[in-house]
């Protein structure tokens, strides 16, 4: 049985301090729902593990029309989706909450977290992506941020270097006539792992889509942000036309596999029609939007 150290820093400096020390032997637990898994699967064996479930910062949960949604790092979901105001405001967001894991994993699983864990499958980045989140990072040179369709940079690896961790997400206040929708086709309820995930927001203009910003999981060694596709969609009428166009952009720029649970061509018709379906309902969210 191998050693483990356990440390729970009650502060950022401390925690940012153990990793500087620790390095690549070091693993953060956030809500543990991925880490644990993979620590018996022998696909992670850290020499210790950090609980950062204690520091303040991580599990803000903060928001104002004015500045936005600030989300702990280690923040669980169900208090995103208990939320009344976040669940009107960032409609998108709360989609994918909802969907990570059942209730009990909910009760311990992160936005952050599954962020982090950077799966290709992962349910929160392409909602993320949609409501233009920014990843805040802390180190010992203090703290950056990232675009989060930048964050993940290849299969379960980010920007994060050794010595640094998430400490928070900020997720600017949507204009008016904003909606978002994370939609997502499993291929069975025993299998709770997407084959193709669409997170899809638009702003609408007088029927216009004023800006577009649309997000593909499962199709891509990361999840896949398709800015060509907003640029297109930019100035067109919120009609039928123009997501059959966009259903199409996404169904060429997607670049799957062959799995267990569906082929590369499987995958592509999904990233068709679950585009559309994301971008419709986004559509007419934001219509009933003020």
């Amino acid at each position: 049985m191998k050693w483990i150290d356990y440390e729970s820093p009650t502060t950022v400096d401390e925690a940012v301090g153990l990793l500087a020390h620790h390095r690549e032997n070091a693993r953060i637990l956030a809500g543990g729902t991925d880490l644990i898994v993979q620590m018996r699967l022998g696909q992670r064996q850290p020499a210790v593990v950090i609980n950062v479930k204690g520091i303040p910062e991580l599990n803000e949960i903060t928001y104002s029309p004015e500045s936005g949604l600030t989300l702990g790092a280690s923040a669980p979901c169900y208090k995103i989706y208990d939320d009344s105001k976040l669940q009107k405001t960032y409609p998108g967001l709360m989609d994918s909450a909802e969907l990570i894991g059942g209730i009990q994993i909910q009760g311990r699983a992160s936005i952050g977290g599954n962020l982090c864990n950077a799966a290709p499958s992962a349910d929160a980045i392409p909602a993320l992506i949609a409501h233009s989140a920014i990843c805040r990072i802390v180190g010992p040179d203090g703290t950056r941020e990232v675009p989060v369709e930048d964050f993940c940079t290849g299969v379960r690896e980010t920007v994060i270097q050794p010595n640094e961790m998430l400490i928070n997400l900020h997720i600017p206040p949507p204009a008016p006539r904003f909606g978002a929708r994370y939609i997502r086709f499993i291929p069975r309820n025993e299998m709770d792992i997407a084959v193709v995930g669409v997170g899809a927001s638009v702003v609408l203009d007088n029927g216009t889509i004023k800006t577009a910003r649309v997000a593909l999981a499962s199709v891509a060694p990361t999840p896949l942000f398709l800015k060509n596709l907003g640029a297109e969609l930019e100035g067109k009428p919120a009609n039928e036309e123009s997501l059959n166009m966009a259903g199409q952009i996404a169904k060429k720029a997607s670049r799957p596999i062959t799995d267990m649970r569906g082929t590369i061509e499987y995958r592509k018709h999904l990233c068709d029609v679950l585009t559309r379906r994301a971008l419709q309902t986004a559509i007419n969210r934001a219509k009933e939007a003020r």
